[in-house]
């Protein structure tokens, strides 16, 4: 999965989504969703490197089924709010 983190004082935003759907365009209704490569695309990371980032994480922006699955697995995202956005899984978190 890609990881870009954005930093901003103390607040951090994780932005991560699976290979696979980097780049693409999805259609909700009458929007369109971009997984734009200059928002989404840093590095190819692990599962660990990924758990580590979302922990550190104030707000994520999540994109595809491999990386909602690991942030479902290590508790950091309820199953509950994945969206589904043209068949690509989409959640989001804020820490307040």
């Amino acid at each position: 999965m890609y990881l870009k983190t954005y930093k901003n004082g103390d607040q951090v935003l994780v932005a991560a989504c699976d290979e696979e759907v980097l780049g693409k365009s999805l259609k909700h209704g009458k929007a369109v969703v971009e997984i734009s490569r200059a928002f989404y695309e840093g590095e190819c990371v692990s599962e660990e490197k990924f758990q580590k980032a979302l922990e550190e994480a104030t707000t994520a922006n999540l994109f595809g089924g491999k990386t909602i699955s690991c942030a479902i697995k290590y508790g950091l995202i309820d199953p509950d709010s994945v969206i589904i956005i043209d068949g690509v899984p989409h959640a989001q978190f804020f820490r307040v």
